[in-house]
């Protein structure tokens, strides 16, 4: 075990070792110096960013909530965050300019929406090796804020990205691929395997042989079996709150593998109907769960304080009959104003947004320094494309959760006026996290009211 234990105090990046394993610990209360005169300043310094993205726009009347400012009554869509409302700022009238198109780009709009969400910057038409965008705002925090972690940022999915060539109308499937962006040519690909995040976070292996990866899975062995006895010793050196913590911790990390290692033993017993990775539980309510658990941990242990997580990629086909939509959800998308594609749209919304309320209401749970995992992470949530038969990038469905640390004002809607561009928005969010930045894409200054009415 490395870290030192000394008058009670311990190491924030103390980990656990063993068998290979290097298991990361969320902050204890004994991590944080008892003799400074500000206890808690180290707690209140971790500052996290998320971005949760959902595609193919989203049924506009049954988001935008009928009222503004702190009395707002929750829309049928958002209507699941009811648990994290004080958490919460509804944004309307935000646009991306940068995904409209240019010159003879009219065709390929949802590649246009993904592909300069986080960026501010219009992407260059090609199916070929030549794309360029820009860098996107989760990158331009990941070089600060992962100069303290082991990794610095975390990009995950529900959907496979090994999709090649043009996916939209003359746009590379880079494009819809991610919405990460490490430089203006290097998008960054987004993880749907759970097993692959898992063992990125917690380093289970010292090889990536294919059959060292085997044998080692076949043993069934827990990854907590490897550090068990460190993290008895470690545990009775801490006083009771900190050892609830760590305990709460080891079985939140054993739960999820153990939910891996299920998903992995129904797809050996079934014939595989499609090609996916095997670590893929079967259902996609139970595929988000996994993934939105782990990225908890992830932000937990302090392993990464910056992500991106894509519910499904633009011009998703993916249907959702456990919810009573058999029909693909793009072509539902383009709903023509039809009642009942209108309607099946808005369940896709809802469970997307219910699914996410259930990994803020978890943080909400967990604590962090001087409050929670929500206090102390910032979740932006929302679309590219506000309504989906027109494909406008402008009043844009962006809801912020948490941030109560970094000063976000939560239990609200706000209005903006003129279009102010989204990068706007993350020029602020920025700030919040401590990385200054002048500019991103087209962004024209801060945005405001994000404190205060």
């Amino acid at each position: 075990m490395s870290g030192i234990l000394t008058k009670r105090v311990l190491s924030r990046r103390t980990v656990l070792r063993g068998g290979g394993t290097i298991l990361a610990l969320p902050l204890l209360d004994c991590m944080v110096p008892p003799l400074t005169a500000l206890n808690q300043t180290a707690a209140r310094a971790v500052r996290r960013l998320g971005v949760v993205y959902v595609p193919n726009g989203m049924m506009m009347p049954h988001w935008t909530p009928s009222t503004e400012g702190s009395g707002f009554e929750l829309s049928p869509i958002l209507a699941p965050l009811a648990p994290v409302r004080g958490y919460a700022v509804v944004l309307s009238g935000l646009a991306d300019r940068s995904a409209t198109p240019v010159g003879g780009g009219g065709a390929g709009p949802h590649a246009r929406a993904s592909g300069t969400f986080l960026t501010g910057v219009h992407i260059r038409k090609t199916e070929g090796a030549d794309i360029q965008a820009g860098i996107s705002m989760d990158q331009i925090a990941a070089r600060t804020l992962g100069q303290n972690t082991q990794l610095a940022s975390l990009e995950l999915a529900l959907e496979s990205v090994e999709i090649l060539g043009g996916c939209d109308a003359g746009y590379s499937c880079a494009y819809t691929n991610t919405i990460s962006w490490r430089s203006p040519t290097t998008p960054l690909p987004m993880e749907n395997d759970p097993r692959a995040v898992f063992e990125r976070l917690f380093g289970v292996s010292d090889t990536t042989d294919p059959e060292e990866r085997r044998a080692r899975l076949s043993t069934e062995r827990s990854l907590l079996d490897a550090v068990a006895d460190k993290a008895a010793s470690l545990q009775r050196g801490l006083g009771p709150r900190d050892r609830g913590k760590l305990s709460e911790y080891l079985d939140a990390v054993r739960d999820v593998e153990r939910r891996i290692q299920r998903a992995e033993e129904q797809a050996g017993r079934d014939i595989p109907a499609v090609e996916q990775p095997a670590a893929i539980p079967p259902t996609y309510a139970e595929h988000a769960e996994v993934m939105f658990d782990l990225l908890a941990l992830a932000y937990q242990s302090d392993l990464t304080r910056v992500s991106t997580f894509m519910l499904a990629k633009e011009i998703s086909g993916r249907a959702y009959p456990e919810i009573g939509v058999p029909d693909s959800h793009h072509p539902t998308s383009h709903h023509q104003n039809d009642a009942e594609k209108l309607a099946k749209l808005a369940k896709i919304n809802t469970f997307h947004v219910q699914l996410f309320a259930r990994f803020v209401e978890k943080l909400m749970a967990i604590p962090d320094g001087d409050g929670s995992l929500l206090d102390h992470s910032m979740f932006l949530y929302g679309a590219a494309i506000s309504d989906s038969n027109t494909h406008f990038y402008d009043n844009l469905p962006i809801v912020l959760v948490g941030g109560r640390s970094a000063g976000l004002a939560g239990g609200r809607h706000v209005r903006y006026m003129g279009d102010p561009p989204l990068t706007n928005l993350y020029l602020s969010l920025l700030d919040r996290v401590g990385v200054q930045t002048e500019r991103l894409g087209d962004s024209t200054g801060r945005l405001e009211y994000l404190s205060d009415v």
